[in-house]
């Protein structure tokens, strides 16, 4: 019972600190948008951490901004006055050559409960002669009233912030994609640097042979060995396990591959193993023909690798293991590991396109929290590792051109500033609005497919 307990609160544990994990790259992309709208003179209503009611909020008294801290802590956003542009077309004059009434500063930032009341109408001559007999009557210090009334005013106004910065459509387009683009340049820098912090700390995790199949048709000398570590292949260095499927790709069975491992070549006094980096020649045991990013199991059955049966499914005998460089290395690896994260998205996205892959093989939110809860709850360095993965996945996918995403908001702003005019703001809303509803349903559907 006390493990079944101990277990859960593990479970538990793991989850919130995936959901930290997220909210803290959600924040940190919105507070590139602020920073960046800061420096560039954006006027900004809100920067808030989370959804829903707030928890707690507060207005700056110098700037008028509104900073919160809401109850569902799965997003958050920085909201930029005038951001989807509908305030202009209400500015335009109206057909009998009228404006439309100013409204009073701040009143559409305020919640409903704390909106002002109309203003009552003003009173007739004889109502305010006998309105000031009365007070006269009852208090005898109508003067003094309303030099302190007219003196409570002038405070009031000293006190009001005075909202500095443009509207977001009324600025320069190139200072709105600065902002657009400000977000995943800020989750980028955080994930590259928390990549740096694991790589140097750790080492930077490779794939390694666990167990591998022995065979009497080829020489001991042209097969991997039990706990050889994959370095590179056919030239290239590795990173990820789709760096193995592309240097081999397209090879048959007989084949010779040749790589750098880092090979166990005895050990010490105390038993710790001794390893050397060597470059092996692989004969391949099958043809390796790579359908998609998913498809690995014709690589690691052309490699030799043991494959272990468990019921109806199996496990190839894999791990990964840690390997640390030189200094130089290590940093530029950090950087080139960034590099093949982002460009994995852009192929997934072309194998979808293409009907190479299928959906099931993606995850939604759900899928997002389960795999980030289980790595990161390990150790900090897989903490580390998945905080890094996940922020170079959210800097891509938000400068993808997909309508409510901040890439589509780019391509709008460009197009505005190749025509010289914007795209109907109305028509742009309408199409981010869409967009958004058909993003938060492919979510959905994708995390309903891993339970089918």
């Amino acid at each position: 019972m006390e493990n079944l307990l101990l277990n859960a609160w593990s479970t538990v544990g793991s989850i919130v600190l995936a959901i930290l994990i997220l909210l803290v790259m959600v924040t940190i992309h919105e507070f590139g948008h602020y920073i960046a709208g800061k420096i560039l003179g954006f006027r900004i209503d809100e920067f808030s951490v989370g959804f829903g009611p707030a928890l707690f909020k507060h207005r700056s008294k110098k700037t008028g901004e509104l900073f919160a801290l809401r109850l569902i802590p799965l997003g958050g956003y920085c909201a930029f006055a005038g951001e989807d542009g509908l305030d202009d077309e209400r500015d335009k004059p109206q057909e009998n050559g009228a404006k439309p009434p100013l409204s009073e500063p701040f009143v559409d930032m305020l919640p409903e409960d704390e909106q002002p009341s109309a203003a009552p109408s003003a009173p007739s001559d004889a109502e305010g002669a006998a309105r000031e007999k009365n007070d006269v009557q009852e208090n005898g210090t109508t003067q003094e009233n309303a030099a302190a009334q007219a003196g409570s005013a002038r405070e009031a106004v000293q006190e009001t912030p005075v909202r500095r910065g443009e509207e977001f459509t009324k600025m320069a387009p190139w200072k709105r994609i600065i902002v657009l683009v400000a977000g995943a340049f800020m989750n980028y820098v955080l994930a590259v640097f928390l990549l740096i912090v694991c790589f140097f700390t750790y080492g930077q995790t490779m794939v390694a042979v666990y167990r591998a199949e022995p065979t009497a048709e080829i020489a001991e000398a042209y097969c991997l060995h039990d706990y050889d570590i994959l370095l590179e292949a056919e030239g290239r260095k590795l990173y990820l396990t789709t760096d193995i499927a592309q240097a081999l790709n397209g090879k048959r069975e007989g084949d010779r591959a040749e790589f750098l491992v880092s090979r166990v070549v005895g050990t010490d006094a105390d038993g710790a193993y001794l390893r050397e980096e060597m470059t092996v020649q692989i004969v391949l045991r099958a043809d390796v023909d790579v359908r998609n990013s998913a498809d690995l199991d014709g690589v690691w059955r052309a490699l030799g690798i043991a494959y272990e049966t468990e019921g109806e499914s199996g496990t190839w005998m894999l791990a990964n293991a840690s390997y640390r460089f030189g200094f130089w290395e290590t940093l530029g690896r950090s950087f080139a590991y960034s590099f093949k994260i982002a460009g994995s998205i852009f192929k997934v996205i072309g194998e979808l396109l293409t009907g190479k892959l299928g959906i099931s093989a993606l995850g939604g939110p759900v899928t997002t929290i389960t795999m980030t809860s289980q790595i990161a709850g390990r150790s900090f360095r897989g903490f580390l590792e998945i905080a890094g993965f996940l922020g170079v996945n959210l800097a891509v996918f938000n400068l993808l051109p997909i309508p409510a995403l901040d890439g589509s908001k780019v391509i709008f702003t460009v197009i505005e500033w190749i025509r010289g005019k914007p795209i109907s703001r109305k028509v742009e809303a309408v199409i981010h609005a869409v967009g958004f509803v058909l993003l938060l349903g492919f979510a959905v559907l994708v995390d309903i497919l891993q339970f089918i």
